[in-house]
């Protein structure tokens, strides 16, 4: 029943409210399964009730909740809030002959990032006040896309290998769902936001892109800085969209074709 998690981020853009109910029902659920604890859920009760309260607070306190609320979201992200055992869906699974071993895990505690951001940052989905892009820049940035992993291959990381595998389609939802859009959701949609009022908009970007790369050192130098320069290309779409599922298709679509057209997740000799 670990599926039932999909529904909450599915539905976060359409039916707020019912994405917030599904996921306290999902959370209930999961918990009677055991994939989450019994603190887990304790301490996702207290952040709710947190973030129902905070309005009431003064601006010192509100800010002083946010970044309380902030950390335990970086804690859910980063897979070290206590309480979450996700269930392994692939393991050590190859797409091709020349792609690493890969390991595909439904991370149950991603999937929540979204939804906690929203309550807690309610322009996360759609920044008002966004100018319009010009055609070509647009052109341009979905050139960038498959010019990237392109660059990736001249740079020895990856190597040009089509292929389908028969896990393809779980594969999609998961990434879309639970990988794509809960880094969008804390990347660009929250920080890159956040950083804009303080810093001006052409100062958060990089700064949101290096920070995307580097939570994406744990797979090399090499993954951080391909993470770092796709960073400004998700960075690029929400900043001239102002909407958040823009940039998650971005990079959803960087992903597919990631995998269905070079190795994944790397080359291996």
């Amino acid at each position: 029943m670990w599926w039932i998690m999909l529904l909450p981020p599915a539905l976060l853009a359409l039916a707020p409210r019912v994405a917030f109910l599904l996921a306290g029902c999902a959370v209930l659920l999961l918990a009677q399964q055991g994939f989450i604890t019994l603190p887990a859920v304790a301490t996702l009760a207290l952040m709710a009730l947190l973030l129902s309260l905070r309005q009431r607070f003064s601006p010192r306190w509100r800010g002083i909740s946010e970044i309380a609320l902030l950390l335990g979201i970086i804690a859910l992200y980063k897979h070290d809030f206590p309480g979450f055992h996700n269930p392994l869906l692939l393991d050590r699974v190859s797409a091709g002959p020349h792609s690493a071993p890969f390991t595909l895990y439904a991370n149950l505690d991603k999937a929540l990032v979204p939804l906690l951001l929203l309550a807690l940052y309610p322009t996360l989905l759609r920044r008002p006040g966004v100018s319009p892009a010009a055609p070509w820049r647009w052109g341009v940035l979905l050139l960038s896309v498959p010019a990237l992993l392109l660059l990736a291959v001249a740079l020895g990381g990856l190597r040009i290998e089509p292929h389908w595998p028969v896990w393809t389609p779980l594969f999609a939802i998961i990434n879309l769902l639970f990988v794509s859009l809960a880094e969008e959701a804390l990347f660009r949609g929250y920080l890159q936001q956040r950083l804009s009022v303080w810093l001006g908009p052409w100062i958060a970007l990089p700064i949101c892109a290096v920070l995307f790369g580097l939570s994406h050192l744990g797979g090399g130098l090499l993954l951080a800085i391909f993470a770092t320069l796709a960073g400004i290309i998700y960075g690029l779409a929400w900043q001239w969209s102002g909407r958040l599922w823009v940039a998650t298709l971005f990079h959803f679509g960087l992903n597919m074709l990631h995998l269905l057209f070079f190795t994944y997740p790397l080359y291996r000799p």
